[in-house]
């Protein structure tokens, strides 16, 4: 006996992608929207694959913040640099942990008074420096964004000024302007991870719908080709706009009877695991 996509029981068993039967690709998305949304007689007459592929991604981008929670991780073993880099499809973050040396997790906390001000050259009367395009000229950080456990001990060339949490466990700071984390000095060396809410855009096998918000994904991608379209009447925007609220409701409803440490936990597996 064979499963639905055409895999028999003994290459499924034998084989390494356990657990993929109750997802979805973005590719075989597109192509079921294609084969049943689109064409003479259907919801919409005319569309090319390309379009169709640009409003799927968008919509698994929207419905990854607050439906489909894509949630994975990143462990590194921190540099003396106490900065890592955020992953490329970083939304926020989830939590954010240290292994200790017995071997379990322990969290992290942001720190919630901080200061990274950007330093603008100025001459000897005070005034701004500007360079030849008439921009005015800030001074080049030499270090990411570490900073130390001691909110009195600045490290040489950041000007990052930190007041501590006392938080045992460490510290860290979130830096969107550089697009990096830093981490308090007592973490130097440590394993650290991060478990962020990603927009879904990873990987080709990131990419990923729970079957539950299968339908949601349809009626999206649907909801917006028609919203977009030139001369739609209202009532029909209108309409489609109904079909996707109702879908996606349906979809969240589903999701949450999901034990979604279990569904990280899976997904878990998918991510990268760095090491510096």
């Amino acid at each position: 006996m064979g499963l639905l996509d055409g895999t028999t029981e003994k290459e499924y068993y034998s084989g390494n992608n356990h657990g993929n039967y109750q997802f979805i690709s973005i590719k075989q998305i597109i192509d079921n929207f294609l084969f049943s949304y689109v064409g003479e007689d259907r919801i919409i007459p005319r569309a090319n694959r390309m379009d169709v592929s640009y409003h799927a991604y968008r919509s698994f981008q929207e419905l990854s913040y607050d439906t489909l929670k894509s949630i994975k991780s990143q462990e590194i073993d921190l540099p003396p640099s106490l900065s890592m880099l955020m992953p490329q499809d970083y939304v926020n973050y989830v939590k954010l942990t240290v292994l200790t040396d017995e071997g379990l997790e322990r969290t992290l906390y942001p720190i919630s008074k901080t200061s990274n001000p950007k330093a603008i050259l100025q001459d000897d009367n005070y005034n701004y420096i500007y360079d030849v395009d008439g921009n005015i000229v800030d001074a080049v950080s030499t270090t990411s964004t570490n900073f130390s456990a001691d909110p009195h001990d600045v490290s040489d060339g950041n000007r990052l000024k930190v007041e501590s949490q006392f938080n045992s466990n460490g510290d860290f700071y979130i830096d969107t302007v550089n697009g990096t984390i830093g981490f308090s000095s007592n973490l130097s060396g440590k394993t650290v991870t991060l478990k962020y809410i990603s927009d879904g855009l990873g990987t080709d096998a990131e990419t990923l719908v729970h079957k539950f918000a299968e339908e949601a994904m349809y009626k999206s991608i649907a909801c917006e080709m028609v919203s977009t379209r030139a001369n739609t009447p209202e009532y029909v925007v209108n309409r489609f706009k109904r079909d996707k609220y109702s879908a996606v409701r349906k979809a969240k409803l589903r999701l949450s009877n999901l034990k979604m440490e279990e569904v990280t936990q899976l997904m878990r597996g998918k991510s990268k695991q760095l090491k510096s």
